[in-house]
């Protein structure tokens, strides 16, 4: 993974790039993604800060109220599982109507609380990243090892937490290809539950802030990669003319 410098200076780089359409990004998950979901307000303020403004953040949810205006369309639909997403072919509706070209997922808490195991949701996982492949066969995709949960009532959920995350470290070079790469975006190191969230599941203003740290390097690395794959195309086109 480059470091901050190295993404910035080779951003900086892209010169004629940045007139070009920008990269869509959808921000995929449950309430931890929507509700309000400010880590991404405050990710977008971290890309702006970095000179990465060649983005929009795409969904058919609108971004609500973080303090500060922020590109917030998402699909960050508080209360669902990946498990029904996927069977109800919820995501081919929202990709059809925002058409990304990166999809940052955190997802599947709904679905360790409810003790559904790491393999079906993992099953509903690559139907979603089929979905994207057939809206976009170059689709890059960030799936996150979700942030820990200590719910009251759910004395279980922390150590399922982990089982999930250790299943999604195995599974995803299995499912990653050169033209569509599946990237872990690791949110959970780090995150503590009693200090970064008021209920043990959902982000507090810390825990937007450790969020929006832990997506923006591997965020800002595809980015990049997209902006140079059109940079080296138009210089093909060019050439060709």
């Amino acid at each position: 993974m480059l470091g901050y410098k190295s993404i910035v200076a080779a951003l900086a780089l892209l010169g004629g790039v940045m007139a070009q359409n920008p990269v869509k990004i959808m921000a995929l998950g449950d309430s931890i993604t929507g509700s309000p979901g400010c880590w991404r307000a405050l990710l977008w303020q971290k890309l702006q800060a970095a000179s990465i403004t060649q983005t929009d953040f795409v969904g058919t949810l609108a971004g609500q109220g973080c303090g500060f205006a922020y590109d917030g369309e998402n699909e960050g639909h508080g209360g669902f599982l990946a498990t029904n997403i996927a069977s109800q072919g919820l995501l081919r509706g929202w990709l059809s109507s925002t058409n990304p070209d990166v999809v940052m997922m955190h997802l599947g808490t709904n679905d360790v609380w409810s003790n559904i195991s790491p393999a079906v949701i993992l099953a509903s996982f690559e139907t979603l990243l089929g979905d994207m492949r057939a809206n976009n066969p170059s689709m890059k995709i960030l799936v996150a090892q979700i942030i820990p949960m200590a719910p009251s009532g759910c004395a279980e959920c922390g150590a399922r937490v982990v089982a999930f995350n250790a299943a999604i470290e195995a599974w995803a070079p299995t499912v990653s290809s050169a033209a569509s790469p599946v990237t872990v975006v690791d949110c959970f190191t780090g995150f503590n539950t009693a200090t970064m969230t008021g209920d043990g599941v959902h982000p507090n203003e810390l825990g937007n802030q450790a969020l929006a740290t832990s997506w923006f390097e591997p965020l800002a690395d595809v980015i990049q990669g997209v902006l140079n794959k059109c940079k080296k195309k138009r210089a093909e086109e060019a050439a060709l003319e």
